[in-house]
């Protein structure tokens, strides 16, 4: 929300023009900076009341990079551009500006705006078709073969393991029941 309305900004200029006071007599008057009010008093001889409004604007690169070559050009303030283009917040200009001098054009490009994606979206993906034996060559074949006896070799040692720890689990369980 902005600080000021829309009314108490036309009411502040309305005073400086009709009671042909000072900038800084008129913010004593109100308990504004006299800044402020010159620059409300430019936007309202430019835009009128709507150049008051509080304004949501989205630049393109194109945009950004004219407004830029504009300003060198003519050799304008960024406040004075900022004004011509009707861009609210005249900083955003020198930032623009730096971002083209550190990265170019592609440093204008607007980003994203919010938070990124946390997860990226699932993709489902096709398995692989299965062949068949008749149609796989013989090392292919040979390769399956070998993995399976190690699958299976594998398998085997891990079974005698777990009969082992089992059988080691049962004597010990003897030995502390004969004990007591």
């Amino acid at each position: 929300m902005s600080k000021y309305t829309k009314q108490f900004k036309v009411q502040v200029v309305e005073y400086y023009l009709q009671e042909n006071a000072g900038c800084a007599l008129v913010a004593r008057q109100f308990g504004i900076n006299h800044s402020i009010v010159r620059h409300w008093v430019r936007r309202f001889q430019l835009r009128g009341a709507d150049g008051l409004d509080k304004k949501y604007s989205h630049y393109s690169a194109e945009f950004k990079l004219s407004v830029l070559q504009h300003m060198w050009l003519n050799r304008l303030s960024y406040q004075e551009i900022a004004l011509l283009y009707d861009i609210r917040n005249k900083s955003i200009v020198s930032a623009w500006e730096q971002s083209y001098h550190s990265g170019g054009i592609p440093a204008l490009t607007p980003r994203p705006r919010g938070r990124p994606n946390v997860m990226s979206p699932f993709k489902k993906t096709q398995p692989a078709p299965v062949k068949t034996d008749d149609s796989r060559t013989r090392e292919e074949l040979l390769e399956e073969v070998n993995y399976l006896r190690m699958e299976n070799e594998y398998l085997k040692k891990l079974k005698a393991l777990v009969q082992e720890q089992a059988q080691e689990a049962a004597s010990r369980k003897k030995r502390n029941s004969s004990r007591n």
